[in-house]
């Protein structure tokens, strides 16, 4: 299969060590063996740092989004040197140089592209460009869910969704550069649009990533219309 995996900068950057990097890279090594991989990875509390301070500059969000983006993009380098080999060592800046470095047999591991796209956009899309034949957002809780189980006990993980539905519950959703949202309305509509199949989880276990490779039941799957 061919696999977009969108990995949250906040799975990876939860302390400044090595060892989620690491150990994604002990479960992608051998997935990259039987599957056709492209991960795309977020920013994290650095990014967000990052842009806290461009904002107070006054730099305009446009110049916050660049800043971002490349606290992905070094994110997406830590996670080349994990892989070693059995990742093509050069990050791409774009959906076409992903496609070319693929054609190497080797994991594509890239960061954001362009302002106004999140990493979760940047899967979307990307998974779209290559006809990926599943996408994963691997994100910091167990799925989508109907209100945010960080701030409510009582939220209920929704097991399967349609892209329509996504985009009713996100719409009106704050789109800031570095403010986190579960989802971005440009991502489900490349969903939408696409028929992608796709799986939300939680990525703080790399595992749940073979989980929703081998269509076991976790997290939150949205469904063709």
């Amino acid at each position: 299969m061919r696999i977009v995996a969108a990995i949250g900068g906040s799975i990876l950057i939860q302390e400044f060590d090595s060892k989620k990097f690491k150990e994604y890279a002990e479960i992608l090594k051998p997935l990259s063996e039987e599957h056709e991989l492209f991960i795309v990875v977020g920013g994290g509390k650095p990014a967000r740092e990052y842009i806290k301070v461009v904002r107070d500059l006054e730099c305009g969000e446009a110049k916050c989004d660049d800043i971002g983006i490349e606290v992905t993009r070094i994110n997406a380098k830590l996670l080349l040197s994990a892989l070693e080999n059995k990742a093509y060592q050069k990050v791409p800046h774009n959906f076409q140089e992903a496609l070319e470095y693929s054609s190497s047999g080797k994991i594509v591991v890239m960061g954001g592209t362009e302002p106004a796209h999140s990493t979760d956009a940047v899967a979307a899309i990307l998974a779209e460009y290559v006809k990926a034949d599943l996408l994963v957002n691997l994100t910091s809780v167990d799925g989508m869910y109907n209100k945010d189980p960080n701030k409510f006990s009582d939220a209920e993980l929704i097991n399967e969704i349609t892209a329509s539905d996504m985009m009713e519950f996100i719409k009106g959703k704050d789109v800031k550069a570095g403010t986190y949202e579960f989802f971005d309305m440009t991502a489900i509509q490349m969903i939408k649009r696409s028929s992608l199949e796709t799986v939300i989880c939680n990525g703080d276990n790399p595992k749940n990533l073979i989980k929703a490779i081998n269509g076991e039941k976790i997290g939150t799957k949205v469904i063709s219309e």
